[in-house]
């Protein structure tokens, strides 16, 4: 895995930062998103919290990519942090965060605090995350994780992680978001199978992934190409998708029992609709979980 601090993550600590600016209706509060944006991105974030701003903001954003990306972050957000919470009041104790790029749950969800949390990323993409939670995150709400950096390519995430004190017979919730679709069939294989093989029985691979169907233009899915274009022209093109109709024996294959699948548009409607909102998310963009 390359170094993933980029500016498809910059974009998705955006959309959570002008999420959190919303009073009353807002899906999440991620205070920490703004502290991971540019400048010109922080100051968009700020005037966000004035209420017809804020709207300006995500109008103009779900305009220039009519995709969704905004709405199918967000959404994605509330649902991978319900999924988590569900899993620690269930007893988990602890949590991998796969490629945890600009993710914030360890020193947000209250829950968080009493697990042993492990964040994962290419060293460094985390040099530079732990640079700006050592400047934002007071130190007690921190000490429960430790850093892992490892390079997923030519690194033995295994070892390193039992190395930091990882438990391998242990119940875990992996969260593994916003990252297949950026890898090889081959390194998607390679990751599950050893996440089934490191992690204690009933543990929680939480990942997305992108319909194959939109790659390869089979799907038929509007908006595809706009959201494509803008990746590729950051240097992150899409590399990677599954078919959801084969996703139950893809991860039966690789020890893996499926139990969540749903679409951006799905968690839109579970989430957005209640509150009103009607705002694009993508039908071909999808969250999954897994149990070990």
């Amino acid at each position: 895995m390359r170094n993933r601090a980029s500016r498809t993550a910059e974009h998705v600590a955006l959309f959570r930062a002008v999420e959190s600016a919303r009073v009353g209706d807002r899906l999440f509060e991620d205070v920490y998103a703004v502290r991971f944006l540019s400048v010109r991105y922080r100051l968009v974030a700020s005037l966000s919290r004035v209420d017809r701003i804020g709207r300006w903001v995500e109008r103009y954003i779900d305009r220039r990519w009519p995709a969704g990306p905004r709405a199918s972050a967000v959404v994605r957000t509330r649902l991978i942090d319900d999924l988590v919470d569900e899993a620690l009041a269930g007893g988990v104790q602890q949590v991998l965060l796969l490629g945890a790029g600009y993710d914030s749950r360890a020193y947000r969800l209250p829950r968080m605090a009493d697990a042993r949390v492990f964040e994962v990323d290419h060293p460094l993409t985390q040099a530079s995350k732990r640079r700006l939670v050592r400047a934002h995150v007071p130190a007690g709400r921190r000490t429960h994780v430790t850093f892992v950096p490892v390079d997923l390519v030519d690194g033995d995430l295994r070892a390193a992680l039992v190395a930091a004190g990882f438990a391998t017979d242990e119940s875990t919730v992996v969260l593994w978001e916003g990252v297949t679709n950026y890898l090889t069939a081959s390194a998607v294989d390679a990751t599950l199978r050893q996440l089934a093989a490191m992690t204690g029985a009933g543990s929680r691979i939480i990942f997305t992934y992108v319909d194959s169907s939109a790659l390869d233009g089979t799907g038929g899915f509007a908006g595809v190409e706009e959201w494509q274009a803008a990746v590729r022209r950051h240097g992150e093109p899409w590399t990677f998708g599954l078919d959801p109709a084969g996703l139950p024996d893809y991860l039966a294959d690789r020890g893996l029992t499926l139990s969540l699948d749903m679409s951006a548009l799905d968690a839109g409607e579970r989430y957005l609709a209640p509150m009103h909102r009607r705002e694009p998310a993508a039908p071909w963009y999808r969250i999954a979980m897994a149990y070990r």
